[in-house]
C-alpha cells in the first residue's frame, strides 16, 4: 500500500536536513586493539599516513572542520576514554521482521531465488575482449529499502559477500589459526547534516540473526587521520541505510559458518556514514580509504537506492522518447530505468568524473550518490596505482512500482558486484 511504501522505501529526507549530531551522552569508545590486529594493520596504516600527507600537502595532523560543532572529529584518545554502546536494531519490526526464524527464512528465500537466476545467466564476462576474467568479489552495491521491496534485489549482491567469505577462509592468511575479515559499510545520511564522513561509535551491531562485532582497530586508524567524525548512538540508530545491510551480512555469515569452511574467520564490520560531500571531498575521502579497501581481508558494501521518482520526492522528470535512439518509452518507468542505467554505466566504467557529470546533468535522486562516489575514487586510485584492479558489474535492477502517470511514485533498486581481475598487477605488500 502507499503508506507502507512511504515507511519502507520513502527516504523522506533525501534533501539535506539541518539537524546536527548532538545531545547524546552515549559517546562511543573503540575496543582495545589486539596485538594481532596491530601487527596486521601496521603496513596499511603507514601507507594511509602517506596518503593523508598527499591529501593535506604534507601535514598529517589536520582536523576536519567541515562538520557542525557537535559532529566534529574527536581525537582517538578522547574517544577511547568515553563510554561504549551496542547499536540496537532500530528498524526491526517495521522495515523487516524482528522474528529471527521468519527473517532467516525470508532472506534465505531471496538468496535462493537470486542464486537460481544467477545460474541461468553467464556469471562473468571478459574485460574489453581481453583474457582478464573477474574472480573473487571485493565489493558490492546494495539497496537499503524495506526487505519487502529491495530484499530480492539485494540478494543478488549478497551472494557475492558469501562467496568472498568462503574465499577468505580458503585462501587468505592460510597459515593463521584465526583469520580477520572486515566488512566496511559505506552508507549515506538521511536525517542529519554532515558534510564529511563519520564512523559508527558502536562496539556491536544488533540484528535478529545475531550481533555483528565492530572493527575498533580500523575505526581508530581512521579517527587518527583527523578526517572523520563519530556517530553518536541516536544518529547511528536512526539511520536505516546502514542497518538494512546488517541482517543480510549476519545471514550470509551464518550460512557460510554453517558450511564449515569459515569457522576460523573473525568477521567484523565498520559502518562509515558519508554526508553531503562535495566532489573534491569525495576524491579526498576516496584517496584516504583506498589503501584500506584494497586489503584482501577487507570487503566493501556500498549502500544506496537509485532513482526516487514522484511528487513526494519533488523529482518527476520524464520524456516520451529515448534521447539516445529516439525510440518511444512505453511508460514513465521505462524513462526512469533509462535514467538509472546511465548512472549505472558510469559506475561500471569506474569513472567518478563521469558519474559526477551525470549527477549534475540529471540530478537523479540516488540517495547513496556520495558513498558511491567516494568508493569510485578509491577503486580508481587503486587501479591507477596498480594495487588492485576490479570489474564492476550490475547484476540486478528493480523498481518498487512501474510508474505510468505523474501521480504515482517509485524507488529504484540496483545491485552491483566488483570482482578482482585475474591478470591485473596486484601489489599486496603495502
Amino acid at each position: 500500500s502507499p503508506s507502507r511504501v512511504l515507511m519502507a522505501d520513502g527516504h523522506q529526507a533525501i534533501s539535506t536536513s539541518t539537524s546536527t549530531m548532538g545531545g547524546s551522552s552515549d559517546t562511543p569508545t573503540p575496543p582495545a586493539a589486539t596485538t594481532a590486529d596491530q601487527d596486521s594493520s601496521e603496513a596499511t596504516a603507514s601507507l594511509a599516513r602517506r596518503v593523508i600527507s598527499r591529501i593535506t600537502g604534507g601535514t598529517t595532523s589536520t582536523t576536519s572542520s567541515s562538520a557542525p560543532a557537535s559532529a566534529r572529529s574527536q581525537s582517538a584518545s578522547a574517544f577511547a576514554s568515553s563510554g561504549t554502546y551496542v547499536r540496537r536494531a532500530h528498524h526491526a519490526g517495521s522495515w523487516y521482521s524482528s522474528n529471527a526464524e521468519h527473517l532467516d527464512a525470508t532472506l534465505g528465500r531471496y538468496l535462493s531465488d537470486a542464486e537460481g537466476k544467477s545460474s541461468a545467466k553467464s556469471g562473468t564476462r571478459a574485460i574489453g575482449g581481453s583474457d582478464e576474467v573477474p574472480r573473487v568479489p571485493r565489493a558490492i552495491i546494495s539497496p537499503h529499502a524495506g526487505f519487502d521491496y529491495s530484499g530480492p534485489a539485494a540478494a543478488h549482491a549478497y551472494l557475492a559477500l558469501k562467496e568472498a567469505l568462503m574465499a577468505a577462509a580458503t585462501h587468505h592468511c592460510s597459515g593463521a589459526a584465526h583469520k580477520d575479515f572486515t566488512i566496511v559499510v559505506l552508507h549515506p545520511s538521511h536525517h542529519v547534516y554532515l558534510s564529511g564522513g563519520a564512523v559508527s561509535g558502536a562496539t556491536e551491531l544488533q540484528t535478529p540473526l545475531g550481533n555483528l562485532l565492530v572493527d575498533g582497530n580500523l575505526r581508530s586508524q581512521l579517527l587518527n587521520s583527523g578526517k572523520f567524525s563519530i556517530m553518536e548512538r541516536h544518529v547511528d540508530e536512526a539511520e536505516h541505510s546502514g542497518e538494512m545491510q546488517y541482517p543480510y551480512i549476519a545471514k550470509v555469515i551464518n550460512d557460510a559458518l554453517g558450511e564449515g569452511s569459515t569457522k576460523s574467520l573473525h568477521v567484523r564490520v565498520l559502518p562509515i556514514m558519508i554526508g553531503a560531500t562535495s566532489t573534491s571531498q569525495e576524491q579526498k575521502f576516496g584517496l584516504l580509504l583506498a589503501p584500506y579497501l584494497a586489503q584482501p581481508n577487507i570487503f566493501t558494501v556500498v549502500s544506496s537506492d537509485f532513482c526516487h521518482w514522484g511528487k513526494r520526492f519533488s523529482y518527476y522528470p520524464h520524456l516520451s522518447t529515448n534521447p539516445d535512439d529516439g525510440t518511444p518509452f512505453n511508460q514513465i518507468s521505462d524513462y526512469i530505468e533509462w535514467l538509472d542505467r546511465k548512472g549505472m554505466n558510469d559506475i561500471e566504467m569506474q569513472d567518478p568524473g563521469a558519474f559526477a557529470t551525470y549527477l549534475r546533468e540529471h540530478s537523479n535522486t540516488i540517495c547513496g550518490r556520495h558513498p558511491i562516489a567516494v568508493w569510485l575514487h578509491s577503486v580508481a586510485t587503486n587501479g591507477q596505482d596498480g594495487i588492485e584492479k576490479v570489474n564492476v558489474m550490475f547484476v540486478d535492477y528493480d523498481q518498487s512500482s512501474r510508474v505510468a502517470t505523474v501521480d504515482e511514485s517509485s524507488v529504484s533498486y540496483a545491485s552491483a558486484i566488483a570482482r578482482l581481475i585475474s591478470g591485473a598487477s596486484i601489489d599486496r605488500s603495502i
